[in-house]
């Protein structure tokens, strides 16, 4: 059985396609949402779920919560003596949700689509996969959180869509995708976020404002975990209370001794406007990715518990000058869109005509050196191949050349991220090829990258002038494909490998200008010749998108001067 699984920071939900549609699972307790906690007791009893959370008022070293927050990490968490990694927290959760639908279908998942945050970079990803494996399913698919969404919004009516925002704010992480839905396609246009911003930011930050209003030798007398988990769950349950209301009270019981405090929205707006300003930056960087003005989008979806907060809301309508859409159940449409995904990966009745088409979320690159204008050299900088929201498949090439005199050899280390020096981004692998020994500068090495969306990333290292070529596959770590499946993968992709400017169409196109452009003269043959220049560079560019509208310009002004042909 497939199923989908939303891994969230603060609650978890699984999903079967069911029926031609998406359907909930709920777990023991009726529920559809499973908080993401675990609670271990020295003699070996685990909670999961609900009851852990009931433990973290009263045996807050035992219990863990938010550890998505450290997937991908070397960091590890230690509950009633056994030390345990993020991953096997994850697991539990999973092995959770497995032992609900299990209960309720009669049935054990051994598969899943499991859903991450669109800006988890390949380390996070893997680690995710890591989780499911462990929990005893095999990982299928992941899915980002925001294009689940989208699937869960636009499958209702299966009709085409403008580009839209989905605007996903869940307890840790925060995304944005700007997504269009036309014939059948629901494609991802650009996607951005933040993975350390999310409700329990919100959280601590109304903390921080009403501490200080409790009486602090009460709160002293507590332990510093018990102190913490007390004012963190109190805080949760606050800032929901004020999704409805323009204040509510604060309370946490200490040795019997309720303390309580006042909290009004306004206090909490003012509280919070730091996390509110950092909700602004993703947005205007997924939008200026995809080049798409905020007046163009059709809609403005809302997804996350955390997006109930009337603080988010309000700053929502100030940024974008209206009101978002609020129709998708924030905290079912992840789980639900993994559900469709699934759907379509096992042949879903009712899904055969939806595809679904995604962004690289983070640039890749290689590790170069540059000369400063004094002639020294600068080591360690990213050179970007395949720019993050680049649509995938995607493939992109590089020219670099050597650095010192008679160099015999090039290594490249292949880097993700978006900082300008590598050290600070996600090294993936490296590979190396030689060079026929020559002045700098001299000898040129082609780079090219290919990534499709099951996350494999190819690499060809070719040196034209001997034809040596250098390759590299890059796969999750996890990846249960047999090295013949990677070979069809890296096969397919094949058709992906050629230069835009070699394309036949783009080549026909060239040849039809460069006869236009012979057979005039005086400013008809200027304006072909600027056309012709900015077609070509647009090639250069390797940019689909660009290239189709460069493209159907310059076919537009030759269809012109052919109309006006004096034969």
């Amino acid at each position: 059985m497939l199923v989908g699984i939303d891994l969230g920071t603060t609650n978890s939900a699984v999903a079967l396609w069911q029926d031609g549609a998406p359907q909930l699972v709920p777990n023991a307790l009726g529920k559809m949402l499973t908080p993401s906690a675990v609670s271990l007791a020295k003699g070996g009893q685990t909670w999961v779920g609900e009851a852990a959370l009931d433990r973290m008022a009263t045996h807050p070293a035992d219990t863990v919560t938010s550890f998505k927050r450290m997937i991908g990490t070397a960091s590890t968490v230690t509950l009633a003596g056994t030390t345990l990694t993020p991953e096997d927290l994850s697991a539990m959760v999973l092995r959770s949700l497995a032992d609900d639908v299990e209960a309720a279908t009669g049935e054990r998942p051994t598969e899943a689509v499991i859903t991450v945050p669109a800006y988890f970079n390949e380390r996070q990803r893997r680690a995710t996969r890591r989780a499911g494996e462990i929990a005893g399913l095999e990982v299928r698919r992941l899915i980002n959180e925001p294009t689940a969404a989208a699937l869960a919004f636009g499958l209702a009516d299966k009709g085409d869509r403008e580009p839209f925002l989905v605007f996903d704010l869940g307890g840790g992480t925060f995304d944005v995708s700007i997504v269009e839905m036309f014939e059948g396609i629901v494609e991802v246009r650009a996607s951005a976020g933040d993975n350390r911003l999310g409700g329990d930011d919100f959280d601590a930050a109304l903390v921080k404002l009403v501490e200080p209003m409790l009486p602090a030798e009460a709160l002293d007398r507590l332990p510093a975990d018990r102190r913490r988990a007390l004012l963190t769950l109190a805080a949760e349950r606050t800032r929901r209370a004020l999704s409805t209301a323009e204040e509510a009270e604060f309370s946490v019981v200490v040795a019997g001794e309720p303390l309580t405090a006042r909290v009004t929205t306004e206090g909490f707006e003012e509280a919070a406007a730091g996390l509110v300003k950092r909700l602004r930056d993703p947005v205007i960087r997924a939008l200026r990715d995809c080049h798409i003005d905020v007046k163009s989008l059709s809609d403005i979806v809302l997804v996350g518990g955390a997006t109930r907060m009337p603080v988010v809301r309000k700053a929502l309508t100030r940024m974008f000058g209206r009101f978002p859409n609020a129709t998708v159940h924030p905290d079912h449409a992840v789980a639900l869109g993994a559900a469709i995904q699934a759907g379509l990966l096992s042949g879903g009745e009712g899904l055969e005509e939806i595809r679904i088409t995604d962004v690289a979320p983070f640039t890749l690159g290689v590790d170069t050196a540059t000369r400063d204008v004094h002639g020294r050299f600068h080591e360690g900088i990213f050179a970007p191949i395949i720019e993050r929201n680049s649509p995938v498949p995607i493939s992109r090439m590089e020219r670099f050349s050597t650095l010192a005199d008679n160099q015999r050899q090039v290594t490249f280390a292949i880097y993700q991220g978006e900082a300008r020096e590598v050290k600070k981004n996600v090294k993936l692998g490296e590979l190396t090829v030689p060079v026929p020994p020559k002045p700098a500068g001299e000898v040129a090495i082609d780079v090219r990258f290919t990534y499709d969306t099951s996350g494999l990333l190819d690499i060809d290292v070719t040196v034209p002038a001997t034809g040596t070529t250098r390759n590299l596959a890059i796969v999750d770590e996890d990846d249960r494909r047999t090295q013949k499946d990677i070979a069809e993968s890296r096969k397919r992709l094949e058709k992906l490998k050629v230069h835009p400017r070699d394309e036949a169409e783009n080549v026909a196109l060239i040849a039809r200008a460069e006869r236009a452009y012979e057979g005039f003269t005086g400013a008809a043959r200027e304006v072909i010749g600027q056309a012709l220049t900015d077609f070509t560079g647009a090639l250069e560019k390797q940019d689909p998108r660009i290239i189709a509208a460069a493209r159907e310009g310059l076919t537009r002004l030759l269809d012109e001067i052919d109309a006006h042909s004096p034969l």
